[in-house]
């Protein structure tokens, strides 16, 4: 692996982790998420870095990694956060934080220990 990759990869797993700390943070529920705009915007900023960081990544480690990762989803939803934050639908958003976040986060946990 690339070092320019590891070092995107462990700021991924850090937003990964900030995202899980917030959760707990707010309270782990949907009721709570969708009350507090504190809580949305905390949880969207960490998905855009998240986005960000996976649309750097090399075209080689997005292509030998695309059947473990949607990296063009994961880049689309940084696009939806970035330029559409109006318009958010704030159930996706809980689905990522909640679904998403912790697959992806396990894979960056295996990269970095592979």
């Amino acid at each position: 692996m690339l070092l320019p990759d590891k070092q995107r990869l462990i700021r991924i797993k850090d937003y990964c982790e900030l995202i899980e700390s917030t959760l707990t943070r707010f309270g782990n529920t949907y009721d709570a998420f969708i009350s507090d705009q504190d809580f949305q915007q905390s949880v969207s900023f960490s998905i855009l870095q998240i986005g960000e960081l996976s649309g750097n990544l090399s075209e080689e480690m997005r292509a030998a990694t695309s059947s473990e990762m949607g990296w063009s989803q994961i880049k689309g939803m940084r696009n939806i956060v970035a330029h559409h934050y109006g318009k958010i639908d704030f159930g996706i958003v809980w689905s990522v934080a909640t679904e998403d976040i912790p697959k992806l986060k396990a894979f960056c946990e295996r990269q970095l220990h592979a």
